[in-house]
């Protein structure tokens, strides 16, 4: 039978229960998301790191870390890394400067969750400032699709270095519409052409770049009537065939109200996740239920619900998409922290940070 672990999980506290390992360990399960509520200190989470690759250490570690107002470890030496605008502005005055800034905040960023044995962020966003997103905002680098895509490219460069894989989001755009996918069902209008020439753009530009691309849970209805995350003509057809994307598949999260309507109704979590992967997702993530349900019965529901789906050959594994959740797991060793505090580039990496 073709292994595949596609569910990402999250967990309710600052370190593993026994029900939190057993979900871990299930062969469903391929990774873990980190919230603020599971930091403390960085001892703390480099604790919580290993007790999950205890579990099993081909699971991917990840969270939400971009800077500005996403960014989950703030304290306890974690560097405060501005918002991607901000690198956005600073291209405007000097250009060659902000790329260097970029690529700096991009080797901080992966450096430190590396030496507390973070796997991976989901950054950088390739959403364009449109004005009019109050979720994106600040969070993306620039209204000019040129300057967003020079600008990721060089942040991606630093995580590289640091040796973490990226993950653009939130394709094909998530900035143009006013609507927050985490509440509201977000639609958006545009032809595929007006798409594919603005917000899409950077997909194109960076396909050789991207490690993974996370869509957005906005339908654009006169491309397709299902949210992008949940469309194979936006994933295989648009995507992977057109764009010539080849790395991972993340749906964004499973449980955000943007997610589950699909033709009028609610999906059931597991529902949802079928039809995402059926889709051309590779992995998809289930956040916050741990502390939403009790005893987290949510997460329980969809590690059983997928797996009843499996055996009735609703969903089947991809031996292709197994491998591009592995490929994101980090290259090379990590600096420890009291290493990484003295590393030369990393220094000089801080002194060019906005």
């Amino acid at each position: 039978m073709t292994e595949h672990a596609p569910l990402v999980l999250d967990i309710a506290g600052t370190e593993l229960t026994e029900i939190d390992r057993e979900r871990l360990a299930h062969p469903l399960t391929g990774g873990i998301i980190l919230f603020g509520r599971n930091w403390q200190d960085r001892e703390q989470l480099t604790h919580l790191c290993a007790q999950v690759k205890s579990v099993r250490p081909d699971l991917l570690i990840t969270v939400d870390h971009e800077g500005g107002r996403v960014q989950r470890f703030r304290t306890d030496g974690f560097t405060h890394l501005a918002p991607m605008r901000a690198f956005g502005e600073m291209w405007m005055k000097d250009a060659m400067a902000a790329t260097n800034a970029a690529t700096a905040a991009g080797f901080v960023l992966g450096a430190e969750l590396r030496a507390c044995g973070v796997d991976f962020s989901f950054t950088p966003v390739l959403d364009l400032d449109w004005g009019e997103s109050g979720v994106i905002g600040d969070r993306a680098f620039h209204r000019d699709a040129r300057v967003a895509a020079l600008l990721a490219k060089s942040l991606m460069q630093g995580l590289l270095r640091a040796g973490l894989a990226n993950c653009g989001k939130h394709f094909p755009g998530h900035g143009f519409v006013r609507a927050d996918s985490h509440t509201d069902i977000p639609v958006d209008t545009r032809s595929l052409a007006e798409i594919l020439a603005e917000d899409a753009a950077p997909y194109r530009w960076l396909s050789t770049t991207l490690a993974s691309v996370m869509p957005a849970h906005v339908i654009y209805p006169q491309v397709d009537d299902k949210p992008a995350g949940f469309s194979e003509r936006w994933l295989e057809e648009i995507l992977r065939a057109d764009l010539g994307f080849q790395g991972a598949i993340i749906s964004d999260d499973l449980s955000m109200a943007g997610a589950r309507q699909v033709g009028g109704r609610e999906l059931s979590f597991t529902e949802a996740a079928v039809l995402a992967l059926n889709a051309g997702c590779d992995m998809v993530p289930l956040c916050n239920q741990s502390v939403q349900s009790e005893g987290g019965c949510a997460i329980d529901e969809l590690l059983d619900g997928l797996a009843q789906a499996q055996e009735e050959g609703l969903w089947l594994p991809s031996e292709a998409s197994e491998e591009r959740r592995l490929a994101l797991l980090p290259r090379g060793p990590a600096l420890s922290w009291d290493a990484l505090m003295a590393h030369p580039e990393y220094m000089h990496a801080l002194d060019l940070l906005p």
